[in-house]
């Protein structure tokens, strides 16, 4: 039975703990709008396609949001989102139409495959025709790596890869990388005292984890933040990583370390990103059950924790309440970089830059 007591709340609780707050990374960048303005014409497929003053722009948008979201209210207004999940999702799915919503625009959402033409055969770049005449943007997530590149011979407008099968899902990278620079925003001032590059963990298997792809190709783009990077997986598992990845990784200046035990490496890692949901054929499957983290883990006491969400038995709750856990601040920063990017790729950009 619930409690009168417990149906009360405080909404003055923070939503995350720790200092999360992104008043210290909008101080560190100075604004440049004009970099801003190639997203207008751009579809968001891969990392490997993005730009890094580009990014740091679109985490300065971001911070900006998150630091004053009531200010900010009608920037898509008369703009309607397509949102395509072909496969199941909850925060992806929701952070880019809250993101949409808060900004003032439209949404048209597909939750099933089943209930639109491609039930009857039709193909992705006849659906694809039909959203250049309904939409202004679309975000499409699909079990099928090859789904993305059938649409966008035929779009006209924007789409946005919200994960396409094993391969890539670069907003939630943005969003891992976003939650980095709020929690250390230093990284961005490499000329200055406080600059430190740091070690990080990941732990998880890139060639079945589109979210562990994405991020190991984002540090390319950051190799001067990047101290070293343990790659950590379960010894068992073959073709964890291509060789292509990791040539990529060692041309972009990354040093990368491959182990199988987390406890030895963990009291050396300053950020440790977590995850364990896979996909294999045209199902989930959860790796790695050997590495669990918990408050016995052997953390720096200054380490964060990352993690896509959602979680398994390898994020123990007992790390909720402790200054370990940022992978909340993760998952409602994403909404707050969703917001800048969409407003960027619809051409709505200028109405949010500070005017000089």
């Amino acid at each position: 039975m619930v409690s009168a007591q417990q149906v009360e709340f405080n909404r003055a609780q923070p939503d995350v703990y720790g200092d999360a707050h992104p008043k210290a990374l909008l101080r560190a960048i100075q604004e440049d709008g004009d970099r801003l303005h190639c997203l207008e014409n751009k579809h968001i497929i891969s990392v490997d396609h993005l730009d890094r003053d580009v990014l740091i722009q679109l985490f300065r948008l971001a911070a900006k949001y998150e630091s004053n979201p009531a200010r900010f209210s009608s920037p898509l207004s008369g703009k309607i989102l397509i949102s395509a999940f072909y496969e199941p999702s909850t925060r992806t799915r929701l952070s880019f139409e809250s993101a949409w919503h808060r900004l003032g625009g439209d949404i048209m959402s597909i939750t099933d495959r089943s209930s639109t033409g491609i039930a009857k055969g039709e193909s992705l770049q006849d659906v694809a025709e039909m959203f250049n005449n309904y939409g202004d943007c679309v975000v499409l997530r699909d079990t099928s790596v090859e789904s993305i590149e059938e649409m966008i011979h035929s779009l006209r407008i924007p789409i946005i890869n919200a994960g396409n099968g094993i391969d890539e899902h670069p907003t939630q990278a943005m969003s891992d990388l976003y939650t980095i620079f709020k929690w250390r925003p230093s990284l961005l001032l490499p000329d200055s005292e406080a600059f430190s590059p740091i070690k990080i963990g990941v732990i998880g298997v890139p060639s079945q984890m589109r979210t562990v792809r994405s991020l190991l190709k984002m540090f390319t783009h950051f190799p001067r933040i990047v101290d070293e990077i343990f790659l950590l997986y379960d010894a068992s598992v073959e073709d964890a990583v291509s060789s292509e990845q990791l040539a990529q990784l060692e041309a972009a200046g990354v040093k990368v370390s491959i182990g199988h035990d987390m406890n030895a490496v963990l009291p050396e890692l300053d950020v440790v990103y977590i995850n364990s949901i896979a996909w294999v054929g045209e199902s989930f499957e959860t790796y790695g059950k050997s590495f669990k983290l918990s408050t016995d883990s052997p953390f720096k006491p200054d380490a964060i924790v990352l993690h896509p969400l959602a979680r398994g038995e390898e994020l123990c709750t007992s790390l909720d309440a402790t200054p370990h856990n940022w992978y909340f601040s993760q998952a409602r920063g994403a909404v707050f970089l969703r917001q800048a990017l969409l407003t960027c790729m619809v051409q709505r950009a200028s109405t949010v830059m500070d005017v000089i």
